[in-house]
């Protein structure tokens, strides 16, 4: 019989025996990582032998604290921000023993970073009308097709990738999820230089790529669901974040104001306390929401979320350029470069405004995420849809 997962107290004493045993200071970071995922404290609500101890993820920041305070090295997950946010709980999910063994560890000391292939040129706002085809080949599965707006592909070693894995019944039915090898043959990864001038975004084109079944995720035919698993985790990571008073753009348009006294006006200010007051509802619905994962509820709310995050996002962005005048107009730097994370709060106005006008894009476009929120949240009918009971491949294409 196991033992009790572990309260507060018995975590923090977990933790600082760990911290005894190893030296932040005097050991390699990577090994310093990878003995915390073996203790059970990289994760704290994981299962045992997965990183963590089976205790409440309410236990979780303070554990992370503890760490931090100790100087010990960081797993980088503004770099590994899907395989953390999205992957993870996948894996965790609907993964085999196996599965969870071989991809959670590396995955969470940043030794293999993590894109999502989801979205298609013909397939982002209706993620079920994909077109990228896995076809059964004995113990492995053929993929061909085309993704797009990939963040991360050019730096990524695995992929979560959903394929077409039968056209013959309607979309959301025949769907398969799997686990990707970016460094297979048949993968090419093509850099998208966005509005910014930078190529954060990846075209991911697939030919002849063999993929394993043990790379399997759920069963044949569960890829909706196992996807649906993902994208509520992915809205949760955009813009359910801990995030004390402001912080992010809003901390970055309040500084300008308390700085720069004279480009203040009556109408400015209006502005600014109507988006500062939104941002700060929005602070406080996320804690909510992190409260209601605490408890092991993971819904849709998610999506309202990182809905009003976009749109905060937008406002606030343009709010600033506002108050600049003309000197928002300049813009710091438009060199082609392929980035590892993205940073609003310590680039240029300029690069704040342009970039943000994506965040109403990845993650669930912001039209479907209305949808969501009135179906599921405010149970309101549901939108008319003709192709419901259609085969995929009798569909328009």
């Amino acid at each position: 019989m196991s033992a009790a997962p572990p309260d507060a107290a018995g975590l923090d004493g977990l933790v600082t025996g760990f911290l005894a045993a190893h030296d932040p200071a005097a050991m390699e970071p990577l090994e310093f990582l990878r003995a915390r995922f073996d203790a059970g404290l990289a994760w704290v609500h994981y299962p045992e032998g997965l990183g963590g101890l089976g205790a409440p993820r309410a236990l979780q920041p303070a554990v992370d604290r503890r760490f931090a305070d100790a100087g010990a090295p960081a797993n980088h997950p503004e770099r590994n921000a899907i395989g953390l946010g999205m992957a993870a709980p996948t894996i965790a999910a609907f993964g085999t023993d196996e599965q969870k063994r071989r991809f959670l560890r590396p995955l969470w000391t940043g030794e293999e970073v993590w894109c999502q292939l989801f979205s298609e040129p013909g397939a982002g706002s209706d993620l079920a009308a994909l077109a990228t085809r896995a076809v059964r080949d004995g113990d492995a599965w053929t993929v061909d097709g085309q993704k797009v707006w990939t963040s991360m592909a050019h730096e990524a070693r695995w992929a979560i990738i959903v394929t077409r894995t039968d056209p013959g019944v309607p979309k959301h039915r025949g769907m398969t999820y799997f686990v990707l090898d970016m460094t297979a043959p048949g993968v090419e990864v093509r850099p998208l230089r966005q509005i910014t001038g930078e190529a954060e975004f990846n075209e991911v084109f697939l030919t002849g790529v063999r993929v394993p079944d043990e790379h399997r995720l759920g069963e044949v035919g569960q890829g909706w669901q196992v996807a649906t698993t993902t994208l509520m985790n992915e809205r949760v990571a955009i813009g359910g974040h801990a995030a004390p008073r402001e912080s992010g753009m809003i901390g970055v348009a309040a500084a300008l104001w308390r700085d720069r006294p004279e480009l203040r006006t009556p109408g400015l200010h209006d502005a600014l306390m109507r988006a500062w007051v939104g941002t700060e509802a929005a602070r406080l619905t996320g804690e909510r929401l992190r409260q209601q994962l605490t408890a092991g509820h993971l819904g849709p709310e998610g999506s309202g979320v990182k809905l009003a995050f976009a749109r905060l996002n937008q406002e606030v962005s343009g709010l600033e350029l506002d108050i600049l005048g003309e000197d928002g107009l300049r813009y710091d730097d438009w060199t082609m470069r392929r980035p590892t994370e993205v940073d609003f709060t310590r680039r240029s106005p300029g690069y704040r405004y342009l970039r943000a006008k994506g965040n109403s894009i990845e993650g669930g476009t912001s039209e479907i995420l209305r949808n969501i929120i009135a179906e599921r949240v405010l149970g309101l009918p549901g939108e008319i849809r003709v192709d419901k009971d259609v085969p995929w491949k009798d569909l328009p294409k």
